[in-house]
């Protein structure tokens, strides 16, 4: 009983800003200004989901992060576990450096590699394109990583069995090890899917000047600013565009949600 109770607790509590998230969406400027955390609007009003949906390039900011997480999703699902198969079960020369260098990266705060990623896109003319938002997201360290540590702890017999079949590298690795890999493969389509809908340093970096390319996190950052009234913020319009945008991850982490704990469960961090 005590602990139904606390796990109630503690789900109110994680629960209560996105309820009030949802209600601040359905309020006036002045009752947000005046009721703030009050988790029920008393004059429920549509204006803001109106100005979000019609009066902003809302659709125009889906439809361009729709493109670049599904092509940026498939990219890493394909790369990294390419990447992680052959690090765990080839045998290359600079192999366990190549994986100390990878697994470096991922102590390195993404925004120092802020300059030298928009140096090198300008270099390779990818800013303001589609390809230069989708090119650097399509390969990430922790992917790698992650299919490092599956591949690992699979048994070599068959891909032994293949070899004597006859089987190359690369048709061993699509038709024997990646089946077996279903668990991990929708763990890192999970976290990839929600780290680039999610995305906003990359946009910030490469299509800034160009507001067609604009995806949701960028775009979000500009919703409900230099409002009239005295508010320099429309809290109204900005909670709605936020819960418009987590849906989509809200929706694919629940329909995986058991693949995913599978996943991260059979992933262990074996050295």
């Amino acid at each position: 009983m005590l602990r139904r109770l606390l796990l109630t607790v503690f789900a109110v509590i994680f629960i209560y800003p996105f309820v009030l998230s949802l209600a601040t969406s359905f309020k006036s400027r002045p009752e947000v200004a005046t009721h703030p955390v009050v988790p029920w609007p008393s004059h429920p009003d549509l204006r803001a989901w109106t100005d979000v949906l019609v009066h902003s390039d809302f659709p125009l900011w889906t439809f361009n992060s729709i493109l670049v997480t599904v092509l940026a999703t498939l990219g890493r699902v394909f790369l990294d576990s390419l990447a992680g198969y052959s690090l765990a079960r080839l045998q290359w020369r600079g192999r366990g450096l190549v994986f100390a260098g990878i697994v470096s990266v991922l102590a390195v705060p993404p925004i120092v590699l802020t300059v030298p990623r928009f140096l090198v896109l300008k270099e390779l003319s990818l800013l303001n394109s589609y390809s230069g938002l989708i090119l650097p997201l399509a390969v990430d360290a922790m992917g790698i990583f992650l299919m490092r540590q599956f591949f690992v702890e699979l048994p070599r017999e068959l891909e032994e069995a293949a070899r004597l079949d006859g089987a190359s590298i690369f048709g061993t690795y699509w038709h024997i090890v990646l089946p077996l890999a279903r668990p991990a493969l929708l763990t890192l389509t999970i976290l990839s899917f929600q780290g680039v809908w999610n995305e906003f340093l990359m946009p910030l970096i490469v299509v800034r000047g160009n507001p067609s390319l604009w995806t949701l996190p960028l775009g979000l950052s500009t919703l409900g600013r230099g409002g009239a009234g005295g508010q320099s913020y429309d809290y109204p319009v900005m909670m709605a565009g936020s819960i418009l945008t987590i849906i989509p991850v809200a929706i694919v982490f629940i329909v995986f949600q058991r693949f995913f704990v599978r996943g991260i469960a059979t992933s262990g961090v074996k050295g």
